[in-house]
């Protein structure tokens, strides 16, 4: 999709969700993200290995409105892995849900940037193989040893993640770390994000 000139509006709501504003920077400044014309979109990017853009995915900022762009590859979907080789994948239902988690880490002072972050894009129930994203990053990166599931709380969450727990837990250790406050991780987000300005807003 055609890019705003700005991306003020992206910026606007992912702040509003509780993202923190840094981690929203870098993913702008490298090409991750940006804002879409007519419709303000966000544009959550994947690239393939020499640097092409290859897979888009729209998450509207007035309406529910998600979607992937016509013609993009799924193996190529939007991904934070800073570490060349890293040891431990981080898997999430949306690009939102993974940049909230990174929030999260950066709330508590952790060093996140060691991990890998991938976004599905959705999840099947049923699925009789690996997610398209799932499958092509970890014969991408042989080093995966621990992989962290962070889908949502729900039925359909509950069940891909059962589903992929036994795809997976012959080859790779396999760690269920669910939302505990509400239905995704950016909920949780938001739930602490509310809570932490409440007890600071209490001190003063």
């Amino acid at each position: 999709p055609e890019k705003s000139e700005t991306n003020l509006e992206v910026i606007r709501y992912l702040t509003g969700r509780g993202i923190d504003r840094d981690i929203i920077r870098e993913c702008i400044d490298e090409g991750l993200l940006y804002e879409s014309l007519p419709y303000h979109n966000c544009v959550f990017v994947g690239y393939d290995e020499n640097g092409r853009m290859k897979y888009a995915n729209l998450r509207g900022i007035t309406s529910n409105f998600k979607g992937e762009v016509y013609g993009s590859d799924k193996k190529y979907a939007f991904k934070i892995c800073d570490n060349p080789e890293p040891k431990k994948l981080r898997v999430f239902e949306s690009a939102i849900d993974l940049l909230s988690h990174v929030s999260l880490q950066i709330m508590s002072g952790r060093d996140w940037s060691k991990d890998a972050y991938l976004s599905l894009g959705g999840v099947s129930v049923n699925a009789q193989e690996l997610p398209v994203p799932l499958s092509y990053f970890l014969d991408s990166h042989k080093d995966i040893n621990t992989i962290y599931l962070h889908l949502d709380n729900d039925d359909v969450g509950k069940k891909a993640t059962g589903n992929l727990i036994n795809q997976l837990y012959n080859k790779y250790r396999v760690i269920v770390q669910m939302p505990v406050l509400g239905k995704d991780i950016n909920e949780d987000l938001m739930i602490l994000t509310n809570r932490n300005k409440v007890k600071e807003e209490t001190v003063r």
